[in-house]
């Protein structure tokens, strides 16, 4: 396994109005942890806690976390909503901002 590769995502997400807000929470082998929030800046954080603390103060909640009713009391469903992907951080900034339009 190359260790420049190694780590562990997490999406979290924050809802205002009928938009969904996404922050991809990365802890590195080291322990450290990255947040790319969604004007596509990298914030460094000196453990997973922190960066953890900082979202949960920022109102984000983890995608993982949420059930079907949570997910309802925001504005969506699951069954309509995943974290965005793309092949780089770059391409991934364009699509943090996620909007539900009239559905929800």
């Amino acid at each position: 396994m190359n260790d420049d590769t190694s780590h562990h995502d997490e999406w979290f997400l924050a809802s205002l109005g009928n938009t969904l807000i996404w922050a991809r929470l990365r802890v590195r082998p080291a322990g450290t942890a990255e947040v790319l929030d969604s004007d596509g800046n990298t914030l460094s954080y000196d453990s997973e806690d922190t960066a953890r603390s900082q979202l949960f103060d920022a109102e984000f909640v983890a995608y993982d976390g949420l059930d079907e009713e949570d997910a309802l009391v925001r504005g969506f469903s699951l069954h309509e909503v995943q974290p965005p992907q793309a092949d780089s951080d770059d391409a991934l900034h364009g699509r943090m901002i996620q909007s539900l339009g009239a559905r929800a």
